[in-house]
């Protein structure tokens, strides 16, 4: 028997307070934002069913739900729609990626306006065109010329967007001309103010980076404060890094820096898991081998012995909204089944790497049809006891149980 509280609180116990608190205060407002959250929970949860256990083993990211998708600039400066967060990534069998995947559908089903059938509708368009995708036996990915509809539209709309308005948003312009300069802004939403000594370990580790770099004065530091984003990583070691890029003001760059911590899935997994020099190259390989082209400036890099996540904010970024109130069941049907081959295309190019199941495996699987009717049922199931976890989280929460400091 999982005591539902004990749970969340010991995961989260070793978290920067203050982040923590914000988490906890999300996962309140609904219970698609809970599963987001608690992923740790979710596989804790995952039902006894043998579809979890039999299913080809493929490189997953994990912590698959409707908002793990948006846009991207990539390593070769074009915009992309892909998977985007590969903090929980392990080998484990394809079922444990769409059954996540399918039960975000079911839970987030009053976010997007959607009745609870249309949201199971959504779950069988998005098992039948990933099954689909699988029996090709080949990835695609999705750029602006490739995307059509909602997609489309917001690879589209990247085209106006320009780096000074984005730094605008994120930092404080101060001085003139030559001599203009930006800082962070520290709002409390965003960021929070960095210690001396934060910012002394988190500027080494950036020149160290440099100093490998063709370019090292791109990355020199002008700022660093602590980064509040995401949900499931709030309270983990983050930072928001202000550089100099092409140049001050308006071609600094913004970076990211974020401790990878262990895959939830893994306690939970018997499958035998590569040996990583830290959970940052966990994350950074695995995220290499799934992505049809990598974040700007993705790597791994340490501080002491722990492993952390570099990368680039971008004002590419972002995420497409699946609201039946602004978008035909025609068009959220058409986006669903785009989502589900871009996921069948990232286990297909991890296919044969370090025990995943090979391309031919995927193809077979692709053609039998008795696992998706058992797994839309377990993501029913599993539908159901978010919501009962949520509703025993919202109790504890209103009672004080999750306060914080």
């Amino acid at each position: 028997m999982i005591d539902v509280v004990q749970c969340i609180a010991d995961f989260n116990s070793k978290r920067d307070p203050e982040r923590v608190a914000m988490k906890y205060h999300n996962m309140r407002t609904n219970p698609f934002v809970f599963l987001r959250g608690t992923c740790h929970l979710f596989y804790e949860r995952l039902p006894k069913n043998s579809i979890f256990k039999s299913a080809p083993l493929t490189w997953n990211c994990g912590d698959m739900h409707l908002e793990n998708f948006g846009s991207y600039k990539g390593d070769n400066r074009l915009a992309y729609f892909d998977m985007n967060d590969f903090d929980e990534a392990a080998l484990a069998p394809l079922s444990w990626e769409l059954v996540r995947l399918l039960t975000s559908i079911l839970i987030g089903a009053e976010s997007l306006s959607a009745s609870q059938y249309e949201a199971y509708a959504l779950c069988e368009t998005l098992v039948d065109a990933y099954a689909k995708a699988l029996t090709t036996g080949k990835s695609t990915w999705v750029e602006r010329e490739t995307s059509h509809g909602i997609i489309h539209q917001l690879l589209n709309d990247l085209r106006d967007r320009q780096r000074p308005a984005y730094l605008d948003k994120r930092t404080t312009a101060k001085g003139r001309g030559k001599n203009k300069t930006r800082t962070i802004n520290i709002d409390g939403k965003k960021a929070l103010a960095a210690t001396a000594q934060q910012r002394a370990i988190v500027t080494k580790v950036i020149n160290d980076y440099a100093s490998t770099q063709p370019n090292p004065e791109f990355f020199e530091v002008l700022d660093v404060a602590r980064r509040i984003a995401g949900t499931g990583s709030l309270g983990v070691d983050r930072f928001v890094i202000l550089v100099k890029g092409k140049g001050s003001p308006d071609g600094n760059y913004l970076l990211d820096l974020k401790n990878a911590m262990p895959s939830t899935l893994v306690s939970n997994l018997k499958t035998r898991q590569p040996k990583w020099e830290t959970e940052a190259h966990r994350v950074v390989d695995i995220e290499h081998r799934m992505q049809s082209v990598s974040m700007a400036f993705l790597t791994a890099v340490k501080i002491g012995n722990e492993g952390y996540i570099l990368r680039a904010l971008q004002p590419s970024e972002d995420r497409i909204s699946l609201n039946r109130n602004q978008h035909t069941m025609q068009e959220l049907h058409k986006t669903v089944s785009c989502l589900a081959n871009i996921v069948a295309s990232a286990h297909l190019r991890s296919t044969g790497r370090d025990g995943s199941a090979i391309a031919d495996e995927l193809i077979a699987y692709g053609h039998k049809n008795k696992w998706r009717s058992k797994l839309l049922k377990a993501a029913q199931e599993c539908a159901q006891q978010v919501e009962n976890d949520w509703g025993v989280y919202c109790t504890a929460y209103d009672e004080g149980a999750f306060k914080v400091g």
